[in-house]
């Protein structure tokens, strides 16, 4: 798995919280003996792509160092309905706890790369990347953005901390975009700045200031046509703001490099997979 920042304590720190929500699994311990075994497979009952394996095995892990979790194929496989995903042998209470926390992030990881995946395909004949947003789960973007970049899409900045994102209410605030570009400069003097625009004139101002990225923020394909022409290689341009998969392949169309999806991450339909006791 390749992390998106050098903190493996992180995701252990998510998959203890989701551990620590379901509590002890008073079901599974009132039926069942501590030294019963489980055999039990996971099936993929939509098609989509799968993310989350690495995930679900240091889940099973955590809960239980006995069990062997044994996945059939890997990240980024395309599956069809029906397609067995991974086979889990262990303990039965401590794979029945750990059950509906593996689904939940594999769920919802496989619906991102799903939809990053798609997303992607509409531009493959431009020159555009698929970016993702900071509209994901809280406490759990390090997921979510590895998810979209198993889909083919492309990580804008993780945090707050990583790039200065210049965006309406910074600029409204400042006075102007000039005035929140300087004031960064001087206390931030090597750091990757983008400005938000929400008009040519906008663009025309961001171009004096020596900054390494304009977004194109609500622009419509007939404004950002002429942004591209505007701008030309001077500067990479990124269009946000509404984007769906009706529209992205327009919008790459008109020359931008990039295209950020709030949709990846904010509003995901999970892939629907089940675990089955293998009798």
């Amino acid at each position: 798995m390749i992390y998106l920042i050098d903190d493996k304590i992180l995701i252990y720190k998510i998959i203890d919280l989701a551990l620590e929500e379901d509590g002890p699994d008073i079901t599974s311990e009132a039926i069942f003996l501590h030294n019963e075994q489980i055999d039990a497979a996971f099936y993929a009952k939509s098609s989509g792509i799968i993310a989350g394996l690495d995930i679900a095995d240091k889940i099973f892990k955590k809960v239980d160092a006995s069990i062997t979790f044994m996945p059939t194929l890997h990240d980024g496989t395309k599956v069809k309905k029906g397609a067995k995903i991974a086979d889990v042998h262990g303990p039965t209470i401590a794979i029945l706890k750990a059950e509906r926390v593996v689904l939940n992030f594999m769920q919802r990881m496989s619906g991102i790369a799903t939809v990053t995946a798609r997303y992607v395909k509409k531009v493959k004949e431009t020159g555009a990347k698929i970016l993702d947003t900071r509209k994901t789960a809280p406490g759990c973007r390090i997921l979510d953005k590895y998810a979209v970049r198993i889909g083919g899409g492309i990580n804008h900045r993780f945090g707050l901390h990583d790039m200065a994102l210049i965006k309406d209410n910074h600029i409204d605030k400042a006075g102007s975009i000039t005035k929140a570009v300087m004031d960064i400069k001087e206390k931030n003097p090597t750091i990757t700045i983008e400005v938000e625009t929400r008009s040519i004139e906008d663009i025309k101002e961001s171009l004096e200031l020596n900054i390494d990225r304009v977004m194109l923020d609500n622009f419509s394909i007939e404004d950002t046509a002429k942004a591209v022409a505007l701008v030309g290689s001077r500067v990479p341009l990124e269009a946000s703001g509404g984007i769906t998969l009706k529209t992205v392949k327009k919008i790459a169309q008109t020359g931008v490099d990039f295209i950020s999806v709030g949709e990846l991450t904010h509003s995901v339909k999970a892939l629907d997979i089940s675990m089955k006791v293998v009798k």
